[in-house]
Formats: structure tokens, C-alpha cells, sequence
């Protein structure tokens, strides 16, 4: 069997024959193509698959970063004062709306930064005025003392 010609005249043994213009595309028939030939491994002696042969792969999408921003904010913000849960709560619902857009991982990693930062932040408010509370109760209820003056 010869090999037939591609464009740009150069040869390549894996490229398909070409079909008559009898033949008609049939959806249900099996592929032409045969599957991907795996190789033994990636480097000698290492026991490891290479992967498939194929040199157009698309990569992973990535793990958005404002889902890894939001949970590290919210976390630190525990051991902070609680008020910086805010930006982690925020940033969680900017890489939730990124990762639908771009279909990037991390959707776990945004909702718990959102969730985290908003429990933390709404404790923060809590405490805070409960601190104030105490502080306008002490005022008010502080010994009132008169100067003597001799």
C-alpha cells in the first residue's frame, strides 16, 4: 500500500487513505483511526506510562486563584480581629462567577471561603458590639465620685 499524498507533498505513514467518492459517510461505521498507541514509559526504566501520543492536548483547566484567595483570607481573618472575612466572602463570589465563566476548578475551595468569611465576619460584627455594650454599661454604671476639695 502506498501512502497517499498530504497537503504540502510531504508523506506521513499514519496519515488515512483517501476515500472514493462512492463511499458514502456513515456516523454508525467504526473509526478509521485506530486508538492511540501508548508508549512503554516516559523515561527508561522508570515503570511510568507516558500518556497518550497526543501532541495537541488542550491543558487542565487551572484552580482559580481567587478561590484559593478567599479561603486563605477567610481562614486567616479567624486569628485576625474577623473583620478582613469580608474580601475572602467577596472574593469567594468573584471566583465562583470566574470558575462558571472560564470552567476553571476550585468551586469547593469558593464556597467555603464565602461561607468561612461570612460566618466570621457576621461573628466579628457580633462581638464587636457586645463589646460596645460593655463598654457603655461600665460608663453608665461607674462609681460617680465628687472631688473634695480642702
Amino acid at each position: 500500500m502506498s501512502n497517499p499524498q498530504q497537503p504540502g507533498g510531504w508523506q506521513d505513514p499514519s496519515w488515512p487513505a483517501p476515500q472514493s467518492q462512492e463511499q458514502a459517510y456513515d456516523p454508525y461505521a467504526p473509526a478509521a483511526y485506530p486508538p492511540p498507541a501508548y508508549p512503554q514509559a516516559a523515561y527508561p526504566g522508570s515503570g511510568a506510562p507516558a500518556g497518550p501520543a497526543y501532541p495537541y492536548a488542550p491543558p487542565a483547566p487551572g484552580t482559580n486563584g481567587m478561590a484559593v484567595a478567599s479561603l486563605v483570607v477567610s481562614l486567616a481573618s479567624i486569628l485576625i480581629c474577623g473583620v478582613p472575612a469580608i474580601v475572602g466572602a467577596i472574593l469567594g463570589h468573584v471566583a465562583r462567577r470566574q470558575i462558571r465563566e472560564r470552567g476553571e476548578s476550585g468551586a469547593g475551595m469558593a464556597l467555603a471561603g464565602m461561607i468561612i468569611g461570612w460566618v466570621v465576619f457576621g461573628l466579628a460584627v457580633v462581638g464587636i458590639g457586645l463589646y460596645v455594650a460593655l463598654v457603655v454599661w461600665v460608663v453608665r454604671n461607674a462609681p460617680q465620685s465628687t472631688p473634695t476639695y480642702p
